[in-house]
């Protein structure tokens, strides 16, 4: 026998908690014969029931162990926007996003986002913008202005998540990167004064007399920090190519800091001149193809004129195709030279993908630890490197 339910609740009384446990396991274990509870969906329950069965429902082609699956979305523009309407009404916009990607991972749905109109019905997110990078290439004329417009909505959320705190941060750290021996009084660092002065001490006054004042300039007059951003642009790193040029907006935007945004795969691209405008930058990455560290870091390298007065880091998974040893020189020699180097392995919000343990153990051995970083951490990552104090890297790393 069957029972009729649905996820809205009898206003004349409270829910059945026993009818709601089986409401909640016949969605979770999408419903036919096999699924035990006895329970059959109706009104919003069904519509949510039909739009996840047409992503992760099993289909008719299953293996005699029922493990292979389709679904039943369909490969028609038309019966996708009708999906992706139903799951932007009934799921929140995290879920979308996560079935969003789904779809397009299983599915094959990459070719349909060339096409305006599905462009405009999907829930944008980091991740749709990277897929729309990796299409970029193959993206006909009359799609690519609204891909732009995609990819500038989901830049102009994340600048105004990220901006404020970033440059408040790194101002912070400019400031106290810039100590002098003689300051004006509203310049004392009075903290810094006392520890260097304790010796003076004169417990009869019970007061230390400082014979040395340790301040800071403020950055925007008298420091200037200079910032390379290395991002490898392989399809593993597509996210962190967005955030990546996110924050080199961010960070150009600061006139204490001189930032150079330089990406690679084989071929080494500096994309400094278009840092005014992200949405630029990242339609100017290939994301896919081949590594080669080696030759990224050398050309950054080359575009070093103050070492002890600039931060490189280091964006990549360390899947090095170029010449390794020389790799590892040019990051020894860099940090021999005053350079403070950054690796991340990823600056996303997915952690640490898979990467190369040998490069990131030796890259350690050189006092350059490679540990993934959230958007959230980059400012005081990039703060401890300003001020050439440790970085605070995650426990996982």
């Amino acid at each position: 026998m069957t029972t009729e339910t649905s996820n809205q609740a009898d206003p004349a009384g409270p829910v059945d908690p026993a009818q709601e446990r089986l409401r909640r396991w016949r969605l979770v274990l999408g419903g036919e014969e096999a699924d035990g509870t006895g329970c059959r969906l109706s009104g919003q329950d069904a519509a949510m029931d039909g739009a996840l069965t047409a992503l992760y429902g099993k289909g008719e082609g299953q293996g005699r162990a029922g493990r292979d699956r389709s679904a039943g979305l369909g490969s028609s523009a038309p019966s996708v926007a009708r999906w992706l309407g139903d799951i932007r009404t009934y799921f929140p916009s995290s879920v979308v996003q996560v079935m969003q990607r789904d779809a397009i991972d299983r599915l094959g749905l990459s070719t349909l986002l060339l096409e305006p109109e599905m462009l405009e019905a999907v829930e944008a997110d980091v991740h749709l913008v990277g897929t729309l990078l990796s299409l970029n290439k193959a993206m006909p004329e009359t799609t690519k202005e609204t891909a732009r417009a995609v990819v500038r909505k989901v830049v102009e959320d994340l600048e105004k998540r990220l901006a404020t705190r970033t440059r408040a941060t790194l101002t912070g750290a400019l400031d106290r990167s810039a100590r002098i021996n003689r300051p004006r009084h509203h310049d004392i660092d009075w903290n810094r004064t006392i520890a260097a002065n304790l010796k003076h001490y004169l417990p009869e006054y019970r007061t230390i007399v400082p014979e040395r004042l340790v301040g800071y300039g403020r950055a925007s007059r008298s420091v200037k920090k200079e910032v390379v951003l290395c991002i490898d642009q392989s399809g593993s790193m597509a996210a962190s190519v967005v955030y990546a040029s996110v924050f080199g907006a961010v960070l150009a935007s600061m006139r204490s800091i001189t930032t150079r945004l330089v990406v690679f795969d084989t071929a080494v691209v500096d994309l400094t001149d278009q840092l005014d405008d992200p949405v630029d930058v990242l339609f100017g990455t290939q994301l896919g193809g081949g590594t080669d560290i080696n030759r990224a870091l050398a050309y950054c390298q080359s575009q070093i004129t103050r070492p002890s007065e600039t931060v490189v880091v280091l964006i990549s998974d360390l899947y090095e195709g170029g010449i390794r040893n020389e790799m590892l020189k040019r990051v020894a020699a860099m940090k021999a030279s005053g350079v403070q180097f950054v690796t991340l392995l990823a600056l996303s919000d997915e952690g640490a993908p898979a990467y190369d343990r040998e490069h990131a153990s030796a890259l350690a051995a050189l006092g350059a630890p490679a540990f993934a970083c959230t958007p959230d951490l980059f400012p005081d990552v990039m703060a401890a490197a300003i001020e050439k104090r440790p970085l605070p890297t995650p426990e996982t790393a």
